[in-house]
């Protein structure tokens, strides 16, 4: 994965994207149209269904970056928070009965 293409509610929190893009070492990148993204898609795959696009080239066409989010976080930081997250998972273990 080069990008992580973001969608929804949530891309409007700026700290979640640079964090996302800070732990996952790749630009994140928010479209457009941020909304309704489900029923978007229903509607490009009715679209090509019956022929109103052509090809997923026709969809690609209609998709335009808002905002990028590069990674700005030392290797060596971004190993150790992914360290301890997986330290907090693993006590989280067997947490309720």
């Amino acid at each position: 994965m080069d990008v992580l293409r973001t969608d929804g509610g949530m891309v409007n929190d700026e700290l979640l994207m640079q964090f996302q893009a800070d732990i996952l070492d790749r630009p994140v990148v928010r479209p457009v149209t941020k909304d309704a993204t489900t029923a978007l898609g229903a509607a490009y795959a009715a679209g090509l269904a019956v022929g109103y696009f052509k090809d997923l080239k026709d969809l690609r066409a209609n998709w335009a970056v808002d905002h990028t989010w590069k990674p700005n976080l030392q290797s060596e930081k971004r190993e150790e928070m992914y360290r301890l997250w997986k330290k907090a998972v693993t006590r989280s273990f067997d947490w309720v009965d």
